[in-house]
């Protein structure tokens, strides 16, 4: 294991579907400065032979190797990114074997997964992180000043429209495998509130529609939530699996109002458009490589023993509301939250910026929206 002057953690990504081919596989050709990926995880054997020479890598396995893989292949930490369900157990057999785990959202599916996954990497002193990548994102880190700035005012409220079309058979459309709109785009929202207004929400309240259409099997396609927080502060956001694409969000306070357009995604540029007092600015961010960042980081953190900011804690905070709105949306009733305190944010002491990087041709992993 890479002690405390080695420069480059060793890691494994476990799971090779679309978004860890895209994404977070290319992403260690910039973040080579501490990381380094060294074996891959997957089921499927073209995936693993493909890909295992696109990289250069000699570990590549299927799961049930996984443990033997971090042994041999002397592995520092592990990039989870596999479907919701399997985010606990494969955090659980990480830290059994002393690995620090960086995991994809949602953290899991139930605040009990969560908390679970948090004792696990306590007890076996891993460190773990949720891969929050907007945390190191400059638009949205840029938005976070501004409204500590106080330019905007106090800030009053938040809405927010994240939506695309899934194409069917997608794993975001089955119930097994913890799929649906609240736990696939609801983290994106739900976070972006939480670090815009440096608070919790006291109270929830969700409507959902699971009988869209057969795309989906008894998962939310659309919801639609409320979130109440502190000082009278209200967000709301729209999700759905099955509607044109929209992703922003815009917060607006005594003063003046920020938008800011394409805010979740990673593949394209965003957009600020402020207006205070009546007077309007625009600031583009150019697209840039979002997972680069979160190996950078990560790294850093574990090779000076730092805990990363979006901790387990942080993604238990995003979990703990999504499965409140779950509970609200089947029961038409809202749900009350109890306190959670927070003592740390995202904040731009943690923009890392890379420049965007043509994404490669996947092996047998189609993209998840209808194209």
């Amino acid at each position: 294991m890479a002690q405390g002057g080695s420069r480059r953690i060793r890691y494994a990504v476990v799971g090779a579907g679309n978004l860890a081919q895209v994404a977070i596989l290319p992403a260690f050709r910039q973040a080579q400065e501490n990381s380094e990926l060294v074996a891959l995880f997957s089921s499927d054997a073209e995936k693993r032979e493909v890909l295992g020479k696109r990289y250069g890598l000699r570990h590549c396995a299927g799961y049930d190797a996984f443990e033997q893989v971090l042994r041999d292949a002397d592995i520092d930490a592990v990039y989870i990114a596999l479907p919701n369900t399997q985010h606990r157990a494969f955090t659980e057999r990480a830290a059994r074997a002393g690995v620090h785990i960086l995991c994809e959202k949602p953290m899991a599916t139930s605040v009990a997964d969560c908390e679970a996954m948090i004792r696990a990497t306590d007890e076996h002193h891993v460190k773990l992180m949720i891969a929050y990548r907007l945390h190191f994102e400059e638009a949205n880190l840029r938005a976070i000043e501004l409204l500590r700035s106080g330019r905007l005012g106090a800030p009053l409220m938040m809405s927010a429209l994240l939506t695309q079309q899934v194409r069917g058979g997608d794993i975001r459309t089955r119930v097994g495998v913890g799929g649906g709109a609240l736990l696939d785009e609801g983290p994106y929202p739900i976070n972006a509130a939480r670090y815009l207004f440096g608070d919790e929400p006291t109270e929830v309240f969700c409507y959902s529609n699971e009988a869209q259409d057969g795309r989906f099997e008894a998962v939310d396609a659309t919801a639609f939530a409320l979130m109440r927080f502190s000082n009278g502060r209200i967000a709301q956001f729209g999700i759905s699996h099955a509607a044109s694409a929209v992703s922003s969000y815009r917060v607006v306070g005594e003063k003046g109002d920020l938008l800011v357009e394409s805010a979740f995604g990673y593949e394209t540029e965003r957009k600020h458009i402020l207006t205070v007092e009546g007077r309007r600015e625009e600031r583009v961010f150019s697209a840039s490589d979002q997972f680069a960042p979160e190996l950078l980081y990560f790294s850093t953190c574990v090779l000076e023993d730092v805990e990363p900011e979006p901790s387990g804690w942080e993604g238990l905070a995003d979990v703990r509301v999504i499965n409140a709105l779950q509970s609200s949306a089947k029961s038409g009733l809202p749900v009350k939250l109890e306190p959670f305190p927070r003592r740390r944010r995202p904040s731009v002491d943690q923009l890392i910026v890379r420049p965007a990087s043509r994404p490669p041709e996947p092996v047998n992993a189609p993209a998840p929206v209808q194209g």
